[in-house]
């Protein structure tokens, strides 16, 4: 009779991950750009209670919390702040992929019935805490393990992503006014996002002319610096039902891992969102050519730049030219980072989350006037991905998401 029991229950266990769908059912942003009176838990709580609000689900659906990136033991300091008792937990911390791969997880763990309703939350004082004293800006992630070998040496986080810029340039010919031009067209984005923090139309010359911070990256290639937070809440299909807005639904998702230290990347001009892209795509069922907007994390040009060469949308190598003539802005080919990205609109510390969020938006129809984005046919755009970058390309997460 036990035998019986068992195999019941686990034919039971394998249909639910068969048939339950997963859909993102709430987002939301905290106050952002500029925050000087507000904590990270303020952030945290804030978009939290936004992101239910948005959904029309009860605090007491939620029992699922992934965290990462404050206190001493998250996800657990920030459920205790948010008064809620979940009973399944993610802090997987990998840097800027880091909720892409908790989105994966969480939707993961409601497929198979261990949650019904995950929350996923960030917030952060960046800005306002360098600018208060609080803090001093990172150099580098720290000097110890793998990194014992580069750090003494001045080897800078942005110094990492510029030898890999130039690299490519090497190895393809990509030119600093095409990387120049991301910058360009990620601001033009920006100027109908009353969010952003920063709207003002750029010129290439303007992006080239200024500051060299890392060669070939000027300042205005490099990602800014603000506060900010922002929530996502996933549900399973029966739970979706009782939503206030439309579901975007999870048709798949990918990750990967690669290099810590640089002398171990095989090959600086592919990024792991090269697999993590392709797992997605083929769970999925949809190519690159079906995607109607595209989230990427931009902490700098080159980072969009070869993720959109690793996740298919044009060959390796010809990042460069696919680029130009504004493909990237809201009425072009291919819309990316319609909210202005992080080069523009935030950039808070681990930027995956805002991905989701403006991807979530933009299928919803939601976007403010001027930076919607729409299908050729004049429809509301119905595919998207969003691909989160950690560390200097040591991790990747993509999820491709739908609505109906």
């Amino acid at each position: 009779m036990t035998a019986v029991r068992t195999a019941a229950h686990a034919a039971a266990r394998a249909a639910v991950r068969r048939t339950r769908r997963v859909a993102v059912v709430g987002v939301a942003l905290s106050d952002c750009g500029r925050v000087d009176s507000a904590t990270p838990y303020d952030l945290h709580a804030q978009a939290a209670r936004r992101a239910l609000a948005d959904s029309g689900l009860a605090r007491a659906s939620v029992d699922g919390l992934a965290s990462a990136g404050l206190g001493t033991l998250a996800p657990m300091e920030i459920a205790d702040h948010l008064g809620l008792r979940p009973t399944w937990a993610d802090s997987t911390s990998v840097g800027g992929a880091t909720w892409e791969v908790m989105a994966a997880h969480a939707a993961d763990a409601i497929a198979a019935g261990h949650a019904n309703v995950v929350l996923l939350v960030y917030g952060s004082t960046a800005r306002a805490d360098l600018k208060a004293g609080r803090r001093t800006a990172a150099l580098s992630l720290g000097a110890r393990g793998p990194l014992q070998f580069e750090a003494p040496y001045g080897h800078t986080l942005i110094a990492k992503y510029a030898m890999a810029a130039r690299r490519h340039m090497h190895e393809y010919g990509t030119t600093l006014q095409q990387f120049a031009d991301i910058a360009v067209q990620t601001r033009a984005n920006a100027f109908h996002n009353p969010h952003a923090m920063y709207r003002d139309p750029i010129t290439v010359d303007d992006v080239l002319d200024g500051p060299l911070i890392a060669d070939p990256f000027t300042k205005l290639q490099c990602c800014i610096r603000s506060d900010g937070g922002c929530a996502v809440l996933l549900a399973g299909e029966d739970h979706a039902a009782d939503a206030a807005r439309p579901p975007v639904w999870v048709l798949g998702a990918g990750t990967a891992v690669s290099h810590t230290a640089m002398s171990e990347w095989e090959d600086f001009t592919v990024s792991p969102a090269a697999r993590s892209g392709r797992l997605a795509f083929e769970r999925a069922g949809v190519t690159p050519a079906e995607v109607d907007v595209a989230e990427l994390y931009d902490a700098f040009t080159y980072m969009t730049l070869v993720t959109l060469e690793d996740l298919g949308f044009c060959a390796k190598g010809e990042g460069g030219a696919f680029v130009e003539h504004g493909r990237l802005t809201i009425g072009g080919g291919l819309p990316v980072n319609t909210d202005g990205g992080g080069l523009s609109a935030c950039h808070p510390g681990m930027r995956g989350l805002f991905l989701l969020v403006e991807a979530v938006r933009q299928l919803r129809g939601e976007a403010e006037a001027g930076r919607q984005v729409h299908r050729r046919d004049g429809e509301l755009p119905r595919i998207a991905v969003a691909s989160g970058t950690g560390g200097w390309f040591c991790s990747a997460g993509t999820l491709i998401l739908a609505r109906d």
